[in-house]
This record gives structure tokens, C-alpha cells and sequence, in this order.
């Protein structure tokens, strides 16, 4: 008997895919590069959050220089950013926890559960900063599952109400069609982004209405 789940998830991501298309981008293999860009992507946009990232390389040159640097100079180098002093400490805590030498590049041929494992071990590193190394860096099975994620699947009925990350991100993985886990996220961050707001979701410009109980909700209380 089809899972019901997995056949909405499916008309969801083919009506996505006519709204966003198929997003590509083959793994980099850059898995520490990936895991400080997601410690500085948090709580920012993605353009301060590149700027933080050039700064910092183009300061010190390699992660062994901006573990060595005295935390102030790594701190003004990513300050635009945002949360400076946070984001500094940790990744400074990372580098120091990675040791030497200072790559994460076995995660290529270890498992999920192995790589996810050991990321998280990490000081500061959760469930989304793992996925979205595993699967930007390296291809692994892995969804990562930010705000917007969280928001727009919640609203689509694919996620129990309030469910913690935890959760979200095992539900996620259990209903993403297999190689798809790429498309999948970036076409709900996308959708997020630019219609599904926090505040005021744009409902009625909403290519997924149809498919949304949260937005049905919303159009039979006005």
C-alpha cells in the first residue's frame, strides 16, 4: 500500500520543480570550508555570510592561521557576519577539536550515521550543520532542516506540529525521495524565502495552495 506521505511529498516536489526547476550542485569535497560557512551562516543572510567567510580566508589563509590567531582578530574578520563573538569562539572550538590533522575529509567514505555522528560531536555542531556538510560536501543521504524548512513542511502537513529538530530532520530524511535529498531542500528554503513567510505568507500567491492546510486554513478564517 503507497505511503500517503510519500506521494503528497512527491506532487509537492513536482510542483516545486516547476516553480524553482531542479537545483544542481555537485559535491565540492570541501567539508571543513562547508562546516565553518554554516556555523557563519547562522542567524544572517547569505551575503553577510559569504563576506564573513572571504574576510576570514583572505585574512588568515588557512584553518590552521585562524586557529592559532588570538580570537579578537578572528572575531573583527567575521564581524559582518553577525553575533561576531559567538560564532568566533566556536569556530575556533571546532578547529581545536578537529585537531591534526586539521580536515574532516574521512567523512568522504565513511557512512551517514558515522559522519553525522561525528560531526555533532563537534562543540556547537547540530543535526542541520551535519546534514548540510554530508550532503553539500561529501553527497551523502542527508536533508538539512532550517527555519524555513521547518516552516514550510509544517505547513504543508509533512511535520507534526512543533515537532523538535530532531524529528523534523529524521521525518525529512524518511520522506525525501532517494537522490532527490538536494532538490528537495533548497526548493522548500527557496519557497520559504520568497512566499512562505514567518509573519505573512503570501497565500494567494502561493503556487502550493492547493496542497497546504495551513494556507486552506488561513483563506476559510478571512
Amino acid at each position: 500500500m503507497p505511503d500517503p506521505t510519500r506521494a503528497r511529498v512527491r506532487r509537492i516536489r513536482d510542483r516545486l520543480r516547476e516553480v524553482y526547476g531542479r537545483p544542481l550542485a555537485p559535491p565540492h569535497g570541501q567539508g571543513l570550508d562547508e562546516l565553518i560557512l554554516t556555523v557563519l551562516s547562522q542567524s544572517t543572510n547569505d551575503r553577510n555570510r559569504d563576506v564573513a567567510f572571504l574576510r576570514l580566508r583572505e585574512r588568515f589563509g588557512s584553518w590552521e592561521a585562524v586557529r592559532a590567531a588570538p580570537n579578537a582578530e578572528v572575531e573583527e574578520a567575521i564581524r559582518p557576519g553577525g553575533i561576531s563573538k559567538v560564532k568566533s569562539a566556536r569556530i575556533q572550538q571546532i578547529l581545536e577539536a578537529i585537531g591534526d590533522p586539521l580536515s574532516i575529509d574521512h567523512l568522504a567514505g565513511a557512512t551517514v550515521e558515522e559522519g553525522r555522528d561525528y560531526l555533532v560531536a563537534l562543540p556547537g555542531v547540530g543535526r542541520k550543520t551535519a546534514a548540510c556538510v554530508l550532503l553539500f560536501a561529501y553527497g551523502k543521504r542527508d536533508v538539512p532542516v532550517d527555519t524555513h524548512v521547518s516552516r514550510v513542511g509544517t505547513r504543508l502537513g509533512l511535520f507534526r506540529e512543533k515537532a523538535p529538530f530532531e524529528e523534523l530532520h529524521d521525518t525529512m530524511l524518511a520522506i525525501t525521495p532517494r537522490g532527490q535529498e538536494l532538490e528537495l531542500h533548497v526548493n522548500l528554503l527557496r519557497h520559504g524565502r520568497r512566499t512562505c513567510h514567518a509573519r505573512r505568507p503570501d497565500c494567494g500567491g502561493c503556487d502550493l495552495l492547493r496542497m497546504c492546510p495551513f494556507g486552506y486554513n488561513l483563506s476559510q478564517a478571512d
